[in-house]
Order: C-alpha cells, then sequence, then structure tokens
C-alpha cells in the first residue's frame, strides 16, 4: 500500500516520508507537498528508492506464499 505522511514537529518543521514506492515515483508522489511546504533541508533515500517494481512484486508474491 502507497502512503505519503507527513510529520509536524511542535517546532513547525515538517518531514515528508513515503512508503510503499519504488524508485523515483516517490519523489514524483510526494513533489507537490514538498513546494508547498517550503524549502528541503535534507533527503534521505531508503532501500525501497533502489528497488526496482520487478523486485517489489517478486518479494510480495514471497511472502503472500
Amino acid at each position: 500500500m502507497k502512503t505519503i505522511e507527513v510529520i509536524v514537529s511542535p517546532d513547525g518543521s515538517t518531514k515528508v516520508e513515503t512508503k510503499g514506492f519504488t524508485g523515483s515515483t516517490c519523489q514524483q508522489a510526494s513533489e507537490f507537498l514538498e513546494q508547498t511546504l517550503g524549502k528541503k533541508r535534507s533527503e534521505h533515500r531508503t532501500a525501497e528508492f533502489y528497488r526496482t517494481e520487478a523486485s517489489q512484486t517478486q518479494q510480495a508474491r514471497q511472502q503472500s506464499s
């Protein structure tokens, strides 16, 4: 399941986290939020960013077996 979480800290800083996306699709999906929230301070890419759609589909099949 693909989700985008926006976390707002008490000091007003925000963090955008994407889950369930592969490759650069996470950046495309969250781009509108990043533009709305303002200047990006940092970016951390998870293992999902480097995973391809084919490997994620294969992993899902293995988990459902």
